[in-house]
């Protein structure tokens, strides 16, 4: 509960009157310092009366690209049975906020507002919550109380059409790309039992041993296998204007592009970032090595999971959980030494065969770590953005392409003749 500057006012001539009546014995002050200090009691208890409200928001839609268009719907309803209010209401959409008028609501009336979500910038919206104002007619106190949750909007990056997606390095005997349901002979690894599996794919001994169903999952090592790994390390972006590093949001714009190339060509496609997770130590040198160990083994749970497998129905690629969303949330985290610990891990579980990094001008020094995949990466493409000078032909032996923006990633991608 706030008093105004007008109830400071009025409240501290309570006092003065209530004083000077009683101690030079003027009733008539004392009477005056009365009514004002009742006058301010009875605004408190205006003000902290709490109308029964109910808030619902519905964003349409709750994923956009950036740039596109986006809307929420917010819907207040008094649901109250004693009187009508009327309130002053701000929605919070972001860093801006929305008024709501909340005139004469009555009991069992609701009302509705529409906005625009701002979209201008990448990242997560968070709209909410509705912050509602009780003031007294005399505007002496003001108390604000939050109603309902938050509502995130997803930004994803702009995507770009891509002509061209790596085959790799595997295909069948007869020279074309497989496409074989729940992959071939070839064993990956056990998960659970979910309704719709193949029971000829449940592997009984380990599921007498711990006690529920669990299935083999086999893969079609015939089939190409995109990783995209996107560099999020600040000094790999160093170049930041408003807290916005442009090489970087160019970087996403080119995985968004990629990983949607991908689920559209029905190719499994993995999208890693260098560093998956911060430690609360963030400021420390072992920060990105630390959080680097400790986020791989459940990010690359949660990406198995969400992995699509040819035959079965095409995920969106901008779906609940899915790459675009990851992409939508990824910002710029210290970790100057995760790329190695990250290229080690990359390496030992060859989760492809065509590796895609994505970089800015600061991680050109560090193109080596990449180069040294190619062992396990037959296929291995650096893209670098927002470099004041092309990468030196041939660096590490590497098909690179150096681009300003996504759009020109885009036009030199299509134009790669070897991957």
């Amino acid at each position: 509960m706030g008093v105004t500057a007008r109830g400071v006012g009025l409240l501290v001539a309570a006092v003065v009157l209530l004083g000077a009546g009683f101690r030079f014995a003027y009733p008539e002050l004392a009477l005056l310092g009365a009514a004002a200090g009742t006058a301010v009691g009875y605004a408190a208890v205006v003000a902290a009366w709490r109308p029964r409200l109910t808030v619902t928001r519905h964003a349409d839609p709750d994923r956009v690209a950036r740039g596109e268009p986006a809307s929420m719907t917010l819907t207040v309803r008094n649901t109250g049975r004693l009187r009508a209010a009327s309130l002053l209401a701000e929605d919070r959409c972001g860093d801006d906020t929305v008024a709501v008028p909340l005139l004469r609501l009555r009991p069992g009336r609701d009302t509705t507002v529409t906005y625009e979500v701002p979209t201008r910038r990448r990242g997560v919206v968070r709209v909410g919550p509705l912050r509602v104002t009780r003031r007294d007619p005399l505007g002496l106190v003001a108390l604000s109380r939050p109603y309902g949750g938050t509502t995130p909007v997803w930004v994803h990056p702009r995507i770009h059409p891509l002509a061209a997606v790596p085959t790799g390095a595997g295909r069948s005997l007869d020279g074309r790309v497989d496409a074989v349901p729940h992959g071939s002979i070839t064993f990956d690894s056990l998960r659970e039992y979910v309704v719709g599996d193949e029971l000829r794919r449940v592997h009984w001994r380990t599921s007498a041993r711990v006690g529920e169903l669990m299935v083999r999952e086999n893969v079609d090592t015939s089939l190409p296998r995109i990783v995209v790994l996107l560099d999020n390390r600040a000094t790999a972006h160093p170049e930041r204007r408003g807290g916005t590093a442009a090489s970087f949001e160019a970087a996403c714009e080119a995985a968004a592009s990629i990983v949607t190339a991908a689920v559209r060509a029905d190719l499994p496609v993995v999208l890693l970032l260098v560093v998956p997770d911060l430690a609360p130590e963030a400021g420390s040198e072992e920060a990105g090595a630390a959080a680097t160990t400790r986020g791989w083994a459940g990010l690359r749970a949660r990406l198995r999971r969400d992995a699509h497998r040819p035959g079965d129905a095409a995920p969106r690629a901008d779906s609940p959980g899915g790459p675009l969303d990851r992409l939508a949330a990824a910002d710029l985290v210290d970790g100057d030494d995760a790329l190695q610990a990250t290229a080690a891990r990359v390496r030992r579980d060859r989760l492809g065969d065509t590796l895609v990094f994505l970089t800015g001008p600061g991680g050109r020094g560090d193109l080596g770590h990449v180069g040294a995949l190619r062992g396990a990466y037959p296929s291995v493409v650096v893209g670098v953005f927002g470099a004041t000078e092309p990468t030196p032909p041939g660096a590490a032996g590497l098909v690179v392409i150096d681009a300003a923006d996504g759009a020109q990633f885009a036009a030199e991608w299509d134009g790669v003749r070897r991957w």
